[in-house]
């Protein structure tokens, strides 16, 4: 099965090349998932997705929270498992 998880955070204004430096030179320790990717948004947003071949519940890395003064509020994170690709 293939897991992705999905962190996304937002900067305090005009942070977000920091929080987005951040987010890139962050390592998740342990194996390396099967893909990566990281992305920008307006009002400075950061989203980091990872990918998994692991069961749902499995026990992976993730990334940690960044420093109270890099963002506006508490990462949100998500979990979802594959169910087609295209």
């Amino acid at each position: 099965m293939t897991v992705a998880l999905m962190w996304e955070a937002r900067a305090v204004p005009d942070r977000g090349e920091d929080l987005l430096a951040w987010a890139r030179t962050q390592e998740l320790g342990g194996d390396p998932p099967l893909r990566r990717e990281t992305f920008r948004a307006p009002q400075d947003r950061v989203l980091v997705i990872t990918w998994w071949d692991a069961p749902y519940d499995a026990d992976l890395p993730e990334l940690p929270e960044p420093d109270g003064d890099l963002v506006t509020r508490p990462v949100h994170r998500w979990r979802f498992e594959s169910v087609a690709a295209d």
